[in-house]
């Protein structure tokens, strides 16, 4: 049995301002990551400027982090940040910053190294300390030591090989409001799945399995919410918390397939990454159903469901068609069952028919 979770959660209302001295502990300087839109309009980025000039410290902004951000927005950012000598990181956003600003907290340590060294197994300094401020419910990114970032050179998404646990995370679900009711959905889609994969996983075990499992409750417990499309203060509460369980659970079991088959989509069709994960989440459980019924079972429980036709059909319905060719398709399995590490998180043997049927999507 292992746990280790190093990071410093707070989840409440005003919870910046709340815990603004927590921050200034961090260092003198810090540099601020995030995109160009949503933080300004949630007042999240308002709120951090608000804190630090308070406590009097200096910060810097790099406010160009793109969806699925680049090894080279990374390289620009950790750039910029060295050379306005910042000694911390704060990532707020949805996914996208909060990954970068790890890789960004890591580059800036490391001067004079190249982007390929973020996925080499090698000794680097440590990242500066990072704190996270999500504004989504769905990476589970404030929480966990992975981060994803569009690696052009292989031309997909892939986790960089070094490990950055967040020091401190703010969590205030009340960001969530601005965001719309599409973004909404697929980020929620994003934690079932966490919660999902980290339960079906090679990694699962009885401890780590209480995380996803009241994560699932909780989901399940929305549902019908998101479904509607109904989102109150309640059901944003309750869906970042979700958020929170699923990044502990992944944190201990790492994702799976569903998460392996994405990032093709994501790379070459532009499906937002909670939605392009969500098309292949029921007929991997369908698949594991076939070796592990009983695990498969609790699962539907945990959400709510009868049956897998449910679940099925309930993603079908908020997520819709995902058109992609059967030559991308092949492609996508031919990728997976050619990487050990792809495989290595799905318990069983897997055959290449298995996994095509997997894919729920193909040509119209």
């Amino acid at each position: 049995m292992k746990f280790y979770l190093p990071t410093l959660v707070y989840s409440e209302k005003h919870c910046v301002e709340n815990h603004k001295k927590e921050l200034a502990d961090l260092g003198e300087k810090a540099f601020i990551v995030t995109g160009k839109h949503s933080s300004k309009v949630n007042g999240s980025l308002d709120d951090v400027i608000s804190a630090l000039s308070s406590q009097g410290m200096k910060y810097a902004i790099f406010n160009e982090i793109e969806e699925n951000p680049s090894t080279e927005t990374v390289m620009k950012a950790a750039n910029l940040g060295r050379a306005a000598e910042v000694d911390f990181v704060i990532g707020i956003g949805g996914g996208s910053p909060m990954d970068a600003a790890k890789a960004i907290a890591l580059m800036i340590n490391n001067p004079g190294r190249d982007a390929d060294v973020m996925y080499e197994k090698c000794e680097l300094h440590d990242a500066l300390p990072v704190v996270e401020i999500p504004t989504t419910a769905g990476t589970g990114s404030e929480i966990t030591p992975y981060s994803i970032l569009t690696y052009h050179k292989i031309k997909t998404k892939k986790s960089i090989a070094h490990l950055v646990f967040p020091k401190l995370t703010l969590v205030d679900a009340t960001y969530l409001k601005t965001a719309s009711a599409e973004n909404t959905i697929y980020t929620a889609v994003d934690t079932l799945a966490h919660l999902v994969e980290s339960y079906l996983n090679t990694n699962s075990n009885s401890f780590n399995r209480t995380f996803s499992m009241r994560g699932l409750e909780i989901w399940g417990s929305v549902k019908d919410d998101i479904r509607r499309k109904k989102f109150s203060e309640d059901v944003y509460e309750k869906l970042m918390e979700a958020c929170n369980y699923g990044g502990m659970a992944i944190t201990h079991t790492g994702t799976s397939l569903p998460h392996g088959l994405s990032y093709m989509l994501t790379y070459n069709l532009g499906v937002p990454h909670g939605r392009a994960v969500g098309v292949f989440l029921a007929r991997y459980v369908r698949l594991f159903a076939t070796h592990g019924p009983e695990d498969a079972r609790k699962v539907l429980n945990l959400i709510g469901f009868d049956n897998l036709d449910e679940l099925e059909e309930y993603l079908d319905f908020i997520l819709g068609h995902v058109s992609v060719s059967d030559d991308m398709k092949k492609a996508n399995v031919d990728a997976i069952l050619s990487n050990a590490a792809k495989l290595k998180n799905y318990p069983f043997e897997l055959t290449e028919d298995e996994l095509l049927k997997v894919h729920r999507y193909g040509e119209e």
